[in-house]
This record gives C-alpha cells, sequence and structure tokens, in this order.
C-alpha cells in the first residue's frame, strides 16, 4: 500500500470509511481489501474519532466540506463591486454533509493537509479558513484544470498565500498613487471635452496595476515583447499608462481642429517600457528592464485583434536566422488579451483562438487573458449575453484556470495579477482573470445607461470610486492621512491642465503615414534563378535521408523529379515542383518561410508532400527543413479547419516580423467567407488604417470543374471590390513559371514594396500538361503581369477578336477545338488582376491593330469574377474596340449543382466566346434571359 500521508482529503475519508466496514463486517470489504487491512490500521491520529464513537460519515462529510469549498467558493465570493448577493451553494454548507459546527470542532485539524491548517486546532478551523480564502472577493475557479501537476501547483499557491502579503507585500503608496493617475487622466478628459468618446476605463481602474505587476513580472521572467490586444474599454487609459503615450499626443487628438475627433479606439501604440526588477514589491534598487510593450490596432469587431496577438508574440519568439525548422523561445514575448465581458462569450474567435493555445504550430507558452467586466454590454444585461454561470465560461472547455475578482479590492486584483503570470511561467498555459467592477458611465460617454438600467446606474452613482475605497483604507491602517490622498490627486490634475495649456495640436498630434515605395518596385524585382543552382536546389530536395521509406505511390510520383531539369526547354517542371523549387532558392537567399493552412503539408489536392512520412517508422523528413543551400529557416504546419482566427494569426506574425515570407493555405478557395472580418480589417485595409505594411500571400483554390456550388470560387470579385490605393496583389496564373516568378517577387519585395499577395490556385491543373513550364522560364524569364498570345503575333494585323482571360479559362479555350478554326482570334492572359497593369495591357491590345472586339471570358457568374472589376479598365485601354463579356448569367450561387450542367455550360461560354454556334446551350440562354428579366423588373 503506498505510504498513508500521499493519501489525502476524500481518498483518505474514503480508506477511513472502508476500514470502519472491514473493522465491523470484514465481509463487506473486497478480498483484497481485507487482505491489506488484516496487516494495516490507520494511524493513531487518523482513528481517535473512530475509537471515540464518532461515525466515519462525519470524516468523510467533514473532508467533502472542505473540498466543496475548494471546488466551488467562488460561488459564495463577494465579487461584485455593487455588493449583489453571491449565488451560493448547497454543497458549501456543513448540512449537506451530515456534519455540525460541533463535530468539525471534534475532527483533527489534520484530516485534510493544506496549508491553511498549519495553526488550526481542528477541522472547523480549517474550514473557516478555506471560507476566508476561496470565498472572499477572488473566486479562485480551478476545478476543471484535470492536470493533477497544475491542480496541486495551483491550489498550493492559492493556499499558502504565496502572492499576498505579507509572503508577497504590496507598495501601498506606490498602488494609490498609481489609481490616482488613472482617476484624474480619466475626470480631467471628462471636464475637458464633455460628451467626447473615450470609452472610460472607470469601475475597471484596477486593470492597469493588474497589468503593471503581470508586464513587470514577466520582464523579470525574460520576456521583451509585451503584446497587448484590447478593444475599446479602458484602451486610452492603457496606452498612456502602461505604454507611455504621451499626455499631449492624446489631448492632442482630442483636440485636433480639423477633424475635432473623438477618441480613435482602433489606434495602436507601441511603448518602449523600463520596468524595475521587483519595483511592485517594495524591493529597493532594482535593476532596470527594458521592455517594448506593443498594443496593435483593434478595429471595432471587438476580439478580432485576439488572434493578431498571439501571432505577433509568435513570431517575436521565433527565431529563423539558420536552415532547418524555426526555433520557438516563449519566454522572449508575452501576449495579453484584454476582452469584454459580453464580446468573450459572444465572439466565435474567441474560442478559435483558445484552440490554437495548445497546438505546436501556434502556441505561444501561455497567453494572459483579462476579460474586464462591466456586468453589462452596450444595453443587454449578462442574462442576455451568455448561457453559462460567469463571462468566462467559454475557457473552462480548454482548461484554463480562472479568477474572478472583485475590482475594487486592490490587493485582490494585483494577487490575482501575480499568481497568472506565475502560472503562465511554470506551466506555460493560458490563464484568466475575470475582473468584475461596473461602468460608471454609458456604452459611451454620450449615452444614457440608465435607461435601460435604472438601479444599476442609481448604485453607481453613489458608488466611491476605487482610488477612493484604497485611500480610505490605507487612511484606516494609519499608513496615510486623508490630506494626504487628496493632495496626489491635486498634483495630477494640475500636470494634466498644464500640458493641455501648452498644447500645440498641429505639432503633438502626426498621424502616421505608411511609407511610398521606389517607382517600379515590383516589375524590376529580379526573380530568374540560374539553371545550375536550381539543379543543386532540385538535387539537395530530392535526396531523402539513409534508410527513409516513403509511400510506393509516391515513389512512382517522384521517379521523374531528379531529371525535370535536364532539358531547358521541355515543359517538365510541374505546380508543384515550381513552388518548392522557388522556396527552396527564397530560403538559400536568406529569407525565412512559414507556410501554413489546412492540409498544407501533403496539399489537399495531394500535389505537394512537403513533410514525408517513414511508412515503416513514421519517421518524417522535410526536405525544405534539410537542404544545405538554406540560409534561413522554413515551418510549414498544418492549421486547424479554422480561418477567421487564422488569417488573424498570419497577419500578426506577418507584422511583427515582415522580412519573412508568411503564407496561408485555403483547403478550397472558398473557405476564405469564414475569414472575411479579418480581410476586411486588416490584410486589405491595414495600410490604408493604420500605416503598417502587410505582405501575407493568401493560396486560395479557385475554379469550376463540375463539383458543386462549393469549393468552387475563391471570390475573387470580393477581393477586387477591396482593391483601391494600391493595397494589395492579385494573382490567377495559368502556368507554374509564372507561379515560381510570383513567389519569388512577393519575397524580394518584403523590404522594398510589401504588399499582401492573394493568389487563385489551380486545382485540375496542377498536373496539366499547358500548366508546365520549361526550366529555362524559371532560369531566364519573370513574372509576366499580362501575356499576349505568342501564337497569334505573326498574324497580328489579322486578329480581329481579343480574347482576355485569366487562370483556368485560358486553358479551356487554348485546347478547345475552335482554336484552331479561327485564326482571327487571340487568346491574351491578364496574370495580374490588380494593380492592373495598365501599361502592359494598352501595349497588348495596342498589337492587334486591326482587332474588333475585346472580349473579357471568365467562368464565374457576370456578378462575380473580375468583369466588373475589370471593365472600365479594359474600356479604357481598349480605344475604338467593343468591350463585351462572355460569362455565366447571373446567378445567386457560384456554380452549378451538377457535373453535366457545367459541361454544358463551360461549353457554351466556349463557343461564345470564339462566336461559334452554341451547342446545347439552351438552358443557358433562358437563365440569362430569366435573370434579364428579374433584374429588369427590379430596376
Amino acid at each position: 500500500m503506498p505510504s498513508w500521508r500521499e493519501f489525502t482529503g476524500l481518498n483518505r475519508g474514503y480508506v477511513l470509511e472502508l476500514y470502519e466496514k472491514y473493522r465491523q463486517d470484514p465481509q463487506s470489504v473486497d478480498a483484497s481489501t481485507r487482505a491489506l487491512f488484516e496487516q494495516w490500521t490507520p494511524p493513531v491520529d487518523d482513528t481517535g474519532e473512530v475509537a471515540a464513537g464518532l461515525p466515519v460519515e462525519r470524516v468523510v462529510g467533514a473532508v467533502n466540506l472542505a473540498q466543496s469549498i475548494r471546488r466551488y467558493g467562488h460561488l459564495a465570493a463577494q465579487l461584485d463591486p455593487l455588493g449583489s448577493r453571491p449565488l451560493g451553494d448547497p454543497s458549501l454548507l456543513p448540512d449537506t454533509h451530515g456534519v455540525t459546527n460541533e463535530d468539525l470542532r471534534a475532527l483533527p485539524a489534520s484530516l485534510l493537509p493544506t496549508a491553511l491548517g498549519e495553526h488550526a486546532s481542528n477541522m472547523f478551523d480549517v474550514v473557516e479558513a478555506f471560507r476566508r480564502v476561496y470565498c472572499s472577493t477572488i473566486g479562485y475557479d480551478f476545478a476543471h484544470v484535470f492536470v493533477p501537476q497544475e491542480r496541486r501547483w495551483l491550489r498550493q499557491a492559492v493556499e499558502s498565500g504565496r502572492f499576498r502579503s505579507p509572503a508577497d507585500p504590496i507598495d501601498p503608496i506606490a498602488l494609490l498613487d498609481r489609481l490616482t493617475q488613472i482617476e484624474a487622466f480619466e475626470r480631467f478628459l471628462h471636464r475637458t471635452f464633455p460628451g467626447k468618446t473615450r470609452f472610460s476605463i472607470e469601475g475597471l481602474d484596477m486593470l492597469v496595476p493588474a497589468l503593471d505587476e503581470i508586464i513587470g513580472d514577466s520582464a523579470e521572467f525574460g520576456a521583451r515583447h509585451i503584446i497587448i490586444g484590447m478593444a475599446h474599454r479602458g484602451r486610452l487609459n492603457v496606452m498612456a499608462h502602461v505604454l507611455n503615450k504621451p499626455y499631449a499626443q492624446i489631448l492632442a487628438e482630442f483636440k485636433d481642429p480639423v477633424f475635432s475627433r473623438n477618441f480613435r479606439e482602433d489606434m495602436a501604440w507601441t511603448g518602449d517600457v523600463k520596468y524595475h526588477a521587483g519595483a511592485r514589491r517594495a524591493i529597493k534598487g532594482g535593476a532596470e528592464l527594458d521592455v517594448v510593450v506593443v498594443m496593435p490596432p483593434n478595429p471595432s469587431h471587438l476580439e478580432a485583434v485576439d488572434p493578431v496577438v498571439v501571432g505577433m508574440a509568435r513570431a517575436a519568439s521565433t527565431f529563423t536566422d539558420s536552415g532547418g525548422p524555426a526555433k520557438l523561445d516563449s519566454t522572449c514575448s508575452l501576449p495579453i488579451l484584454i476582452h469584454g465581458d459580453a464580446a468573450f462569450p459572444g465572439q466565435g474567435v474567441v474560442a478559435e483562438t483558445l484552440n490554437l493555445s495548445r497546438l505546436p504550430g501556434y502556441s505561444t507558452g501561455g497567453t494572459i487573458h483579462i476579460i474586464v467586466n462591466n456586468q453589462l454590454g452596450f444595453t443587454a444585461g449578462a442574462e442576455e449575453e451568455y448561457s453559462t454561470s460567469y463571462a468566462s465560461g467559454l475557457a473552462r472547455g480548454f482548461k484554463i484556470p480562472i479568477i474572478h475578482v472583485n475590482a475594487d479590492d486592490p490587493e485582490a486584483c494585483v494577487e490575482a495579477a501575480r499568481l497568472a503570470i506565475a502560472y503562465r511561467k511554470e506551466f506555460q498555459r493560458d490563464f484568466l482573470i475575470d475582473l468584475i467592477g461596473y461602468r460608471r458611465h454609458g456604452h459611451n460617454e454620450g449615452d444614457e445607461p440608465a435607461f435601460t438600467q435604472p438601479l444599476m446606474y442609481r448604485k453607481i452613482a453613489s458608488h466611491p470610486t476605487v482610488r477612493e475605497i484604497w485611500a480610505g483604507t490605507l487612511t484606516e491602517r494609519g499608513v496615510i492621512n486623508a490630506e494626504a490622498a487628496e493632495e496626489l490627486n491635486r498634483k495630477y490634475m494640475s500636470a494634466l491642465q498644464q500640458t493641455m495649456d501648452g498644447l500645440k495640436p498641429e505639432q503633438d498630434y502626426v498621424e502616421a503615414q505608411p511609407e511610398e515605395p521606389p517607382a517600379g518596385a515590383a516589375m524590376k524585382a529580379d526573380t530568374a534563378v540560374p539553371l545550375e543552382r536550381l539543379r543543386e536546389l532540385n538535387a539537395s530536395l530530392v535526396r531523402l535521408p539513409d534508410g527513409f521509406t516513403i509511400h510506393r505511390k509516391l515513389e512512382r510520383v517522384r521517379e521523374k523529379r531528379p531529371t525535370i531539369l535536364d532539358s531547358p526547354d521541355e515543359r517538365t517542371v510541374d505546380w508543384a515542383a515550381a513552388e518548392e523549387l522557388a522556396l527552396a532558392s527564397i530560403l538559400s537567399d536568406g529569407t525565412s518561410i512559414r507556410l501554413t493552412g489546412e492540409d498544407v503539408e501533403r496539399g489537399t489536392f495531394s500535389h505537394r508532400h512537403a513533410v514525408f512520412h517513414d511508412v515503416n517508422t513514421g519517421a518524417l523528413h522535410l526536405p525544405l527543413q534539410t537542404i544545405p543551400q538554406a540560409r534561413a529557416a522554413f515551418e510549414i504546419r498544418n492549421s486547424p479547419l479554422t480561418e477567421n482566427a487564422l488569417i488573424g494569426f498570419e497577419f500578426g506574425y506577418n507584422i511583427q516580423e515582415p522580412t519573412r515570407l508568411v503564407i496561408w493555405e485555403a483547403q478550397y478557395g472558398d473557405f476564405i467567407n469564414g475569414a472575411q472580418t479579418m480581410i476586411d480589417e486588416y490584410v486589405v485595409a491595414a495600410r490604408g488604417k493604420w500605416g503598417l505594411r502587410p505582405s501575407l500571400v493568401l493560396l486560395l483554390p479557385h475554379g469550376h470543374e463540375g463539383q458543386g456550388p462549393d469549393h468552387a470560387s475563391a471570390r475573387p470579385e470580393r477581393f477586387l471590390q477591396l482593391a483601391a490605393d494600391i493595397n494589395m496583389r492579385i494573382a490567377n496564373c495559368t502556368t507554374a513559371a509564372q507561379y515560381f516568378h510570383l513567389l519569388r517577387r512577393q519575397a524580394a519585395l518584403l523590404s522594398v514594396d510589401p504588399l499582401p499577395l492573394i493568389v487563385l490556385t489551380p486545382k485540375s491543373l496542377l498536373r496539366h500538361a499547358m500548366v508546365a513550364s520549361a526550366p529555362r522560364e524559371l532560369a531566364e524569364g519573370r513574372f509576366r503581369m499580362v501575356i499576349p498570345d505568342n501564337d497569334a503575333l505573326e498574324r497580328a494585323k489579322e486578329i480581329r477578336r481579343v480574347l482576355v482571360c485569366s487562370g483556368k479559362m485560358y486553358v479551356d479555350l487554348m485546347s478547345n477545338e475552335h482554336r484552331a478554326s479561327r485564326p482571327d482570334v487571340a487568346i491574351c492572359r491578364l496574370e495580374q488582376l490588380y494593380p492592373v497593369p495598365m501599361r502592359d495591357l494598352r501595349a497588348m491590345l495596342d498589337g492587334y491593330p486591326n482587332a474588333e472586339d475585346v472580349v473579357w471570358v471568365q467562368e464565374e457568374p457576370e456578378n462575380m469574377g473580375a468583369w466588373e472589376f475589370i471593365r472600365p479598365h479594359l474600356t479604357d485601354v481598349a480605344a475604338a474596340k467593343t468591350v463585351h463579356r462572355v460569362a455565366r448569367p447571373r446567378s445567386a450561387s457560384p456554380a452549378e449543382g451538377s457535373a453535366a450542367r457545367h459541361a454544358t455550360n463551360q461549353q457554351a461560354l466556349v463557343d461564345k466566346a470564339f462566336g461559334a454556334a452554341p451547342q446545347g446551350s439552351g438552358q443557358v440562354a433562358a437563365k440569362a434571359r430569366r435573370d434579364a428579366a428579374l433584374t429588369s423588373a427590379k430596376g
């Protein structure tokens, strides 16, 4: 039997109960237990109550009561600063467990080993000590943490008082000073700019000192990059007092004579902050630590910033300056996410982000989550916001420890912050603080909250601030007098007024502007790779480790791979080979690559195989991590089946480390629909709104191939609608060489002219002979934004119709029998849809001087695809030529639901493009007539 001291709590009580049953009737227990008890008896200290005739049920009841307080004490904690009664729970009452206070006094404290029982005389003292800790102004919500080591550490930390005074002292005057600074700032803005929106922190002021603790401790633990993500509530105060944004700049933004603006709730700031080791613990002479604290911009989509912050932290912790896999050191950075109490359970991106926390390609060594809990949404109360007991309920499913804390108890808030960061250091896991306070004003300062919460706001009107409460506490303790507290307040109000009086808005307020790239940078990018260098890279890529056995089907696929570059002018390089060679050459240039996505290691269409699996041992081989030519790291990760958070994560990674090539691939192009918020708010608008310079690459499989409406379209029309101010590049390549040069161009422009790159990638064409390229095209070519019809150059004057298309449509047109019968038709390709290469497009069309028609051909419906976007551009460059389109009729659905209808309609498009008689296109024509009638009827 294990040592008796290893049995605690319920286990000890259970053994004692079994022993009592055995003592009264040996046959009442099983044979193995009976044999054990024949040679063992409990120590005298643990059987005294039995000897005194007290039933063992009382022992078990006492232990159960104490354990229930551990588990459910938070239900009786006084967490609401406004004084609402806790829910409570019957399991916290002695009667529920069949014991009385007298029974507890008769039982020894040693029944439940705990630091809280060290000075206890009996179990009553232990239970009361448990209530003082677990049912106070902190609610410890740890019962869902199933890892025993973590649970034991948390209990020991709580019950030993390790992060509370006196074991871990607080500088009370410094804390009062901080709270005064926070409150004075809000009151000054409220007085000086009445009615202007600032999303005040008042009612949750302790957020700032809590952040001080977390950031200071993490700096002592080695973190040098702190990334804070938050929505609008309290953002301005955090910027001023945690990130050290100058008061003058903040006041200038409010006073801006041009815009007369409210607070920009989406703005960003980076502060170089100095922390002194132990400064918040009254430790003198601590070493000064330099920490960069960053708050990236967050749109009004509340929790949208969550994955962006986590991605930034991952990038800051990842080292890529040598070949092989990327190296992660999660102690280098700390992500902190500050959530709203309505948004945390309500926004799906929160759950998506939490799911990333323990995945190997996305972990950051733990995120500190803080819910700034107003107990109120905009106007909706908690009962209308979430179905869980707390706003934090979602975190329980991810086994994240939770502390609920009353925001009016400064000491409790500091303890929560210290425990959170210490747990993160110990276990490299997420931690959540539910900071429960209130909102002193409405959703914004011009809103009247008493319309919908009259009783709550009657309480708030007379409720003292946390600064006033803490000043009163220190006065009662004899630490300060009341006049000293008021003097602090006057000092900070005076300093703000002096700043305001000396303000020069035109100098103090300067909006960030992105740097202009050098003219023609994209066109000048040299992307060719000498053939000999390509052959060396290819030889390294196809080399397998000794004894490594790949799947036999892959062996057959790779048989020709070693020789694909032998004949410079034969079209032997397919899409996958071109991609791998491009990535290998980028690594050899010294640019690291992060390639993630849904099934990206193999590729949705089984074309990439960037990771080989030994069929005998399961060992992995990643060619791009083993090539000797690489001077930077390569990381490839299968992502979870998530789009919104993943695009946010990779965007964050990209802007944190902009010199790395970051690529995300969708399983199918239309999966990008699930990330529309991230596309709209970050990927395409971050440059214009915030001066950021993203260069994220999105690979979106696209093409109408008879597989139904889903997975047909990557929705290029949506990206094109968002295209403006040169905010991204959009391409739909038709050859492997074009894709090769496109990737290399993107890498070459990372530091010079970075822009997001949206690539509509092929599906069935991945292995199509017409898409394959000759090695010379890789070695001597470049990315061509427009490709004329080379076969038609000699008869350019005979051309009467110019078909312009991109992607798969080109292959369908070129491979059709009409191609041979219509020598007066040229088929040209627009490879880059945006920015539209107007000069090249005009030159191409001018090359056919007798052409009468310019026809845009697309397989998407007329209201989708590129037509609506490209029409004015084509019209502009077409001169006197007539511009029209060939496309599927306008439709609410991207594609047909049957392969047969797809084939018929696709042939009809080709027929119409060449001006040939329709072949079985009656249904298409009828649909077009119906659609036209509906459109006319709707005006």
